[in-house]
Formats: structure tokens, C-alpha cells, sequence
């Protein structure tokens, strides 16, 4: 029975490693209580897969940030600034990499392709010296074998390694980082011989870089990479993995052509049209690692269907040479369905989570093999029908209302510069408008007072109280700090989706249900199984509130429909356009209720726009238009003098530019510092900008404290590439995941930076 698990997820069924990252990070604990934490999380996960009975189990998939700086520090490709020496990397060097220090910033953060995981870019140049500076690899793979587990150890595929590189600072943009190959393929040779002598027999390279468009020069780079390590991989059998995709038919014929690899892994959930592929020709006497098990979603697998497909592949590649998998790592899933225990029953039947996944992947290698437990199917195909007949997924009067958006366009009457006129005589605000993207710290008090309110331990008259209370402390520190347009700083948010979620039908919610982000930041998304719609106002109590609590604007705070979408776990029985749609029309019944109740600047944030965006050109243009469409529909209905914001974070703009702009936002607040500015590139390029746009002026995803001189030189770019009366100053992103003796200094230099910089304008 042939059965593997692309990947795994790592914060533990409780987050264990998040607590124990936090508590070394905090200086509370040492690196060896990390590292016992890391090590019986890895055990544990062994030995569940081995219980279940996979075959091929993945090492290699833990991270105590995420992989692509493991593969980073593995290379020994640590950017100068760091000032590491050489040697085995340390936590010291691979945390400032990923965080920062005192005395230098992080390095860029992006998303995994279009996923809500972020990875650390690597900065590269033509003098970097590759070195085998971390043996993790291998030591990983050596410390399951002690456990009496053989596992397959996954690295990070080189070639998608240099195209999600990027230039280091001072280094030609236009360098080609692939010239790098060479170097880079001389320390995995090390790190395969590494393997080789400790005894794996399979190795596994992850390359879902060839799932996007790829130019011929990147599928040469691919032949090329792996005929170089052919020797090396000698004796060993080669499983490349692509996943979140269709692979091209010229991707598709170029990995098959790989004589070194003996196995060839596909998402065959995302990457349907990849199923033809297959079927048009599959080289003779290879494995197939078919991904029929959904890695990204928490529905249970359609067994008998996955059967289906399965039992036409073995005619294609023969019984021998079929394993059953995953589409893609369990990393982006939550971890054990066991511990909702509050959990709507017939809900809970629908869904499987990373450890039942498990389970589905080998029932049906289990049942491919002859061995089927009818029990277990019969279970999985009462479920289905259940989801499929259930009255509480649909709702005639959303979807009609849904169907009815499609066939015409929505946008305000007026256009963007007479909006901001009208804006701007109303909210009087000086040149370089301050502001904040909405959170402020959420520190252990206030999570306490949330918690108890959940648990019925304090009264509802309490529980106001209390966050009343911290709104009014926020406002009074924003006016202390003179910043021009506030926020309440969301305190009685536990997180911008599932808060709103919470407050929607259609949603289901879990205890446990953690997914990590980056780092240690985990989010719980909510689960859409139904139709959607706003039964009563989400925000309106709590902005009015903090607006009656200061003269100065006060932003409404909303998450808007793309966001709700791609940082849920969607149902799949309908087209994901469909459900934004329901969302923007709750949304906009939201907006219009902030308007009458006097918030004249209401935030709508899109920070997952650019995340959704289909990895294939073909498919892009599709998206934007119902994506973009969506966030008008929220706020068509508003005046002119209510100022619609948006914000978005961590994710290559550039290249959807036009579409930001055709969302006809008044202000758009975007990431822009710790990507080195990258935003102002497009700007410099010739793209006119006529809305207000605040990119921002320091990453707050660092603990770092950035000078005001180093605000103000941001500033000054920014000025250089945009028009003085459309910039806005703010940090980066919310404020939620810092601590207040960061956020005070830091927004006190944004402060004196941008009257340092109005004063030098006055002049």
C-alpha cells in the first residue's frame, strides 16, 4: 500500500511551538527548551504517520520560521549585514534574518505563492559565497531513524529557490539570479551526500515554481539542474513535487524528460487539467504521487470519486507505481479535528483536518490495494450527501441577491480627485496625513477580558466596560502622539476575519483550528459552508463609540470581501466568485450603517487581493475583474464625502497595479518598507496614482525601532515618485502583534518625521 504526506503542519495541535518561539524570542526560555518542544513535536508527528500507516513520510518539513529561510541558511547565503562569520547558523543569525534586531531590519517577507503562508526572500548577488552552513537536513532525517522511522527528506527545489530570490541591495535589478545555479547545486550536492551516508533511500525536492508560466530559460534550468545532480542522486530514487497547480504542457514534458527522477508528485485537486496530461502520455516505469487529497481546504475527501480517479491512473502507470498523496503540504490546513469539541456535530462530519487527512490518504491506497474498509467509505459517503442536501447551506434570497450583481458594473458616481475635494473640505487634514492601519497591541489584559466574556465569567456590562475603556486609552495615545486620523485599535477583535465571520451566517467557527501564517503568527480562519449575509450591524456600536471620543476623524474598520474569502476555508460546491459576492453585499449593508451613524472615513481592507491571484496568467484577468468588482460593490452606495480606504500587505503589487487602482479606493495604505520600497518602483515607472496612497514608512513585523531620520528618508523617496497632496504617512500594517513600549517610540518618529518633512516643504 503506497501512501505519502507532502508536508506537515508545525505549530502543534495547541500551538506548542508558537508558545515556546514567543517565550525564547521574550528571553523567558532557553534554546534548549525550544529545541525539546521542536523535537516532541517532530516525534509525535512521526509516529502518527507511522500509526496510520504512510509509507513515504516527509522530514525536513518542520521549520522554526518557515523553509525557504531554512534553505537560505542551509546555502550559507546570510546577507552581510547580519555579520555572520561562517559555521553551523545559529538561532541568533536565522532569527535577526527573519525578524530583525536592534541594529539591523528583517529581510523581506512575501507570500508562498497564493497561499496566506509567508516565506523570507532571499537576497542574492553575484559575490555571494554558498557554503553548507546548516545541517538540518540531515540531522532531522537521523533523528527520525533513531526513532525507528525511515522518512524521506524534503528540500526546497533549487531552481524554485532562485526565482523566489530577489537581488540584494546594491546589485543590478536586473541580475540573473538563476546564473547562481552552479554555486547553489554545489552545496546540495553536499547536502544529498550528507543524506546518502546517514541512509535515505528517496529524497524529495519541492518545485511548484513549475506550476507557474515559466519562461524557456527556467525550464532549462530545471534540465540543467537536475543533470548536474545526477551523480550525486546516484542510488537514490528522486521524487520532484509541484503543487497549487496546473503544471504547462512544456513544464509537464520537461520534468518527465528528467532521466534522474524516478517520481513525479502532482495536485491533482487545483490541477485538474494536469489529470490529461497524464493520461496523453506518462513515462514508463515511474512512480506517480497523485495529490487527491486536498492540502489547502478542511472538506473531507469525496472517497469515491478520489477511487475513481485513482483506479484510471493505475491503468495509466500500472499498481506498482501509483502512491496516493497529498496535493500539497497539510502546512496550510488545520491540525486535528479531535479538538473541536464544540463543534457543530453534523458540520464536523463534512471536514477532515491535517490528521484525518492522514487517514483518508490511506484508505484509499488502502482500498487501491484491494484492502477497502467499506465501513469507512459508506461513513465518508453519508457525509457527502449530507452536506449536499442540508438546508443550512442555502439561502434562495442571498444567491438571488448575488446572481443579480453580476450582469452590471458598480462604482460611485463621482470620480476619485472630486471625491478627495469634497473629502478634504470636510476632514480639513494637513499636508501628510498621519494614520495607523487599524490595530493597536493586544496585550495579555485585554485577551484576558476576551477570553472571560467568551466563558460566561464576566457580565456583557463588564465586558463593554472593559473595552471601552482600552478604545479610550488608544485614542488618548493617538492624540498624545498628534496622529491625524485615528482608530479604535480593535480591541474587542480577535482577528479581522473570523470577528467578522462570527457575526455572518453561513460561518462556522473552531477552537483549535490554527493555521500558521509566518513565524509564530497563526490565524483561525472561519469556515464558509453556507450562504452569506449580515443579520445585524458587526462595527457600528464600537467605532460610534470611539468617535464620540474625539473631535479628530475616526476610521470605521472593516475587512472586505476578498479578505473574508481567501483567508477562510471556502466551501468548494460553488464558484468562489459566488461567495464573494454574498460577502460584498454584507459588507455594504455595513458601510452604509457606518455612514449614517457619522464615520465619514471608513477602512475597507483587501490585504489577501494580490494572494488570490491565480498563479497562471490565463486565469488572472478572470479573478481581478469579480475580485476587483466585489470591493466596489461594498461602498457604491456611500457620499462623496465619506473617505473609503483600503489597505493590503506583504505581496508583490506591481503587476496588478492597474487593478488597484480600478477599485477606485480614495486611499490605499499598502506594505511597502520592508519590501525596500519596491511599491515606489511602479510609481517611478511612469503609473499615475490619482488617489490618496500612504505606503508605508517602517515594517511592524519587526521589533525594531526605526529613527526618525530613517522615516523621513522614506518620506523624501516616496515624495520624489508621488504627489505631496496624495501621500499619506502610516506604518506598514496593524499594530495588533506588538508591544507597546515598540509602537510608541516608533509611531512617535513617524510623528516628527512627517513635521520634519511638512516644515521642509513649508519652506
Amino acid at each position: 500500500m503506497a501512501s505519502h504526506i507532502v508536508g506537515y503542519p508545525r505549530m502543534g495541535p495547541k500551538r506548542e511551538l508558537k508558545f515556546a518561539l514567543e517565550s525564547f524570542w521574550d528571553g523567558k526560555s532557553s534554546a534548549e527548551d525550544l529545541q525539546k518542544v521542536a523535537s516532541d513535536l517532530r516525534a509525535s508527528i512521526w509516529k502518527q504517520m507511522t500509526d496510520a500507516g504512510i509509507k513515504y513520510i516527509p522530514s525536513n518539513t518542520f521549520s522554526y520560521y518557515d523553509q525557504v529561510l531554512d534553505t537560505t541558511a542551509m546555502l550559507g547565503a546570510v546577507p552581510a549585514r547580519y555579520g555572520w562569520t561562517g559555521g553551523e547558523i545559529g538561532f541568533d543569525t536565522f532569527f535577526s534574518m527573519a525578524r530583525g534586531n536592534a541594529s539591523v531590519p528583517a529581510m523581506e517577507m512575501t507570500k508562498w505563492f497564493d497561499t496566506n503562508y509567508h516565506f523570507i526572500v532571499p537576497e542574492l548577488g553575484p559575490d555571494m559565497t554558498f557554503t553548507y552552513a546548516s545541517h538540518k537536513a540531515v540531522n532531522e532525517y537521523k533523528e527520525a531513524k533513531a526513532l525507528g522511522v525511515d522518512t524521506v527528506p524534503v528540500l526546497v527545489g533549487p531552481v524554485t529557490y532562485l526565482v523566489l530570490s530577489k537581488p540584494a541591495k546594491g546589485v543590478d535589478k536586473s541580475f540573473c539570479l538563476l546564473s547562481l545555479l552552479p554555486k547553489v547545486l554545489a552545496v546540495y550536492k553536499e547536502v544529498v551526500a550528507d543524506l546518502k551516508a546517514a541512509g535515505a533511500t528517496w529524497i524529495q525536492f519541492d518545485e511548484p515554481i513549475l506550476v507557474t508560466d515559466l519562461d524557456s530559460q527556467k525550464l532549462q534550468a530545471i534540465s540543467a539542474a537536475y543533470a548536474e545532480l545526477e551523480s550525486a542522486l546516484s542510488g537514490l530514487n528522486v521524487l520532484i513535487e509541484t503543487y497549487f497547480a496546473d503544471v504547462t504542457a512544456e513544464a509537464y514534458q520537461t520534468l518527465t524528460s528528467l532521466n534522474v527522477v524516478t517520481a513525479f508528485g502532482f495536485d491533482l485537486v487545483r490541477g485538474t487539467k494536469t489529470l490529461d496530461l497524464i493520461k496523453g502520455g506518462f513515462p514508463s516505469g515511474k512512480y506517480l504521487f497523485a495529490g487527491v487529497v486536498d492540502g489547502r481546504n478542511i472538506w473531507a475527501n469525496n472517497l469515491a470519486t478520489s477511487l475513481d480517479t485513482l483506479n484510471s491512473l493505475e491503468g495509466i502507470v500500472g499498481k506498482d507505481k501509483l502512491v496516493v498523496s497529498t496535493s500539497c503540504s497539510l502546512l496550510h490546513t488545520a491540525v486535528d479535528l479531535v479538538n473541536e469539541t464544540k463543534l457543530d456535530n453534523e458540520i464536523k462530519s463534512w471536514l477532515a483536518f491535517a490528521a484525518q487527512k492522514i487517514v483518508e490518504v490511506n484508505a484509499l491506497a488502502k482500498a487501491l490495494a484491494g484492502q477497502k474498509d467499506e465501513a469507512f467509505f459508506s461513513s465518508n459517503a453519508a457525509a457527502q450527501a449530507s452536506r449536499k442536501s442540508s438546508p443550512r447551506v442555502t439561502n434562495e434570497a442571498v444567491q438571488k441577491a448575488a446572481a443579480a450583481l453580476k450582469g452590471s458594473d458598480h462604482r460611485r458616481a463621482t470620480n476619485v480627485s472630486t471625491r478627495l475635494d469634497a473629502q478634504q473640505k470636510k476632514l480639513n487634514l494637513p499636508i501628510l496625513p498621519t494614520t495607523t492601519i487599524g490595530s493597536f497591541p493586544q496585550t495579555v489584559e485585554l485577551r484576558k477580558v476576551r477570553r472571560e466574556y467568551k466563558a460566561t465569567k464576566i457580565s456583557e456590562e463588564e465586558y463593554v466596560s472593559a473595552i471601552k475603556e482600552e478604545i479610550r486609552k488608544v485614542v488618548e495615545l493617538q492624540e498624545q502622539l498628534d496622529i491625524d486620523v485615528l482608530v479604535h485599535g480593535e480591541p474587542e477583535r480577535n482577528d479581522m476575519v473570523e470577528y467578522f465571520g462570527e457575526q455572518l451566517s453561513g460561518f462556522a467557527f473552531t477552537v483549535n483550528g490554527w493555521v500558521q501564517s509566518y513565524g509564530s503568527r497563526c490565524v483561525k480562519p472561519p469556515i464558509i459552508y453556507g450562504d452569506v449575509s449580515r443579520p445585524k450591524a458587526m462595527t457600528v456600536f464600537w467605532s460610534s463609540t470611539a468617535q464620540s471620543m474625539t473631535k479628530r476623524p475616526m476610521k470605521g474598520m472593516l475587512t472586505g470581501p476578498v479578505t473574508i474569502l481567501n483567508w477562510s476555508f471556502v466551501r468548494n460546491d460553488q464558484p468562489r466568485s459566488e461567495t464573494t459576492y454574498q460577502i460584498a453585499l454584507a459588507i455594504k449593508d455595513e458601510v452604509e450603517d457606518l455612514e449614517k451613524a457619522g464615520i465619514t472615513v471608513i477602512q475597507i481592507d483587501e490585504a489577501a487581493l494580490r494572494e488570490g491571484l491565480p498563479l497562471r496568467k490565463s486565469e488572472q484577468a478572470n479573478y481581478l475583474d469579480w475580485a476587483v468588482h466585489s470591493f466596489r460593490i461594498t461602498n457604491v452606495g456611500v457620499q462623496d464625502t465619506t473617505q473609503i480606504h483600503t489597505h493590503m500587505c506583504y505581496s508583490n503589487f506591481n503587476d496588478i497595479i492597474h487593478s488597484i487602482i480600478d477599485m477606485d479606493a480614495d486611499v490605499i495604505t499598502i506594505e511597502n518598507s520592508r519590501s525596500d520600497e519596491k511599491l515606489l518602483s511602479v510609481f517611478r515607472e511612469g503609473v499615475k496614482y490619482g488617489a490618496g496612497i500612504g505606503p508605508g514608512v517602517y515594517d511592524i513585523h519587526s521589533p525594531r525601532i526605526p529613527p526618525t531620520e530613517e522615516i523621513a528618508d522614506r518620506i523624501n523617496k516616496m515624495l520624489a515618485v508621488l504627489e505631496r497632496n496624495i501621500l499619506w504617512v502610516n506604518p506598514d500594517c496593524g499594530l495588533k502583534t506588538r508591544k507597546y513600549p515598540e509602537v510608541n517610540p516608533a509611531l512617535t518618529n513617524m510623528v516628527a518625521a512627517t513635521k520634519l518633512i511638512r516644515n521642509q516643504l513649508a519652506k
